[in-house]
């Protein structure tokens, strides 16, 4: 193989060309972040819900080593079902295309493809962060650096409450990654509506989104990712005390068991769903289809704001 360009689903590439919303959705939970078979399943309940927002999706992941923005049902339920399937960071994407694998891309490298293919938002369930004793073990994602130098708004639930989430905000700030939450002022902890750590800015609208958007677009000076933080109503979210209890557990398990690394999160995700029976996938679940429509609405938003700017 030696054709390494990116390719475009046919749906996605008709509505770049038009001009039409387009919303960038990650593979990683289609292939890491869920069991079979309720990974296919969600993901195209998550591409539906972009639809029905009035957005079009396009899940981006590697199959047989060509990059694709905007996997067909085929090659969703490949990389939803088959063994084997690589989670690829930035780094990893020319390796992975250069040695014909099956991929799915993380936050960061489906937020890196998405901008250089013309796409601005993104929806994802939780961003990675800094590790907890990451000052032993200088575990920090990818993400988070990658957000710094990637035009890109990504929707989701905060980070990951498995991570020192206080860390991972210092670092955001230090980064220049703007931070706002969406009808909040306190940064959501995936699995719970609030993290306990205070936002600066909040916005009340996909049309204010795109309002930001738009401003940054036109002042030309900041260059890095948007984070717009969409929490759980309160009454969605996992029973806090069940929560840290879980955590509790899973994070002795990790100890013991010596995971580190990128095999952590999935690690910790896969202990929550046994430990809950079940109640963590269902609020997974619920923050990525809460993101999904959230995204789709602020791409439609923007998509009018550039409209109305250039007539």
């Amino acid at each position: 193989m030696t054709n390494f360009h990116i390719r475009f689903g046919t749906e996605v590439a008709d509505a770049l060309r038009a001009g039409r919303p387009v919303v960038a959705l990650e593979s990683t939970i289609v292939s890491h972040g869920l069991p079979r078979p309720d990974n296919l399943l969600v993901a195209r309940q998550i591409e539906q819900t972009v639809r029905d927002a009035g957005a079009v999706p396009a899940t981006i992941g590697m199959v047989a080593g060509e990059l694709v923005v905007g996997l067909d049902d085929a090659q969703l339920t490949r990389l939803a079902t088959v063994d084997g399937v690589h989670k690829l960071s930035v780094r990893d994407l020319a390796v992975a295309a250069a040695t014909g694998a099956d991929g799915a891309t993380t936050v960061a490298a489906t937020s890196a493809v998405a901008a250089a293919a013309g796409i601005g938002v993104f929806a994802t369930g939780g961003l990675g962060g800094v590790h907890r004793e990451a000052a032993q073990t200088f575990d920090e994602s990818a993400d988070l650096v990658t957000l710094a130098r990637t035009p890109i708004t990504v929707v989701c639930a905060g980070v990951k409450s498995i991570l020192d989430v206080g860390a991972t905000l210092e670092r955001l700030e230090t980064l220049g990654v703007s931070v706002v939450g969406y009808r909040t002022r306190r940064f959501p902890g995936f699995y719970l509506t609030d993290a306990g750590f205070d936002l600066d800015w909040s916005v009340e609208s996909p049309e204010q989104v795109a309002d930001v958007l738009l401003a940054r677009e036109r002042q030309g000076v900041h260059h890095g990712g948007l984070i717009v933080a969409n929490p759980l109503p309160v009454d969605q979210q996992l029973d806090p005390a069940l929560h840290d209890r879980t955590l509790a557990e899973g994070l002795g398990m990790l100890a013991r068991e010596g995971v580190t690394g990128k095999a952590v999160t999935p690690f910790l995700l896969a202990h929550f769903h046994s430990a809950t029976e079940g109640a963590s996938l269902a609020v997974n679940v619920r923050i990525i289809l809460r993101n999904a429509d959230l995204a789709a609405r602020i791409a439609v938003a923007a998509t009018a704001r550039r409209t109305d700017s250039a007539a």
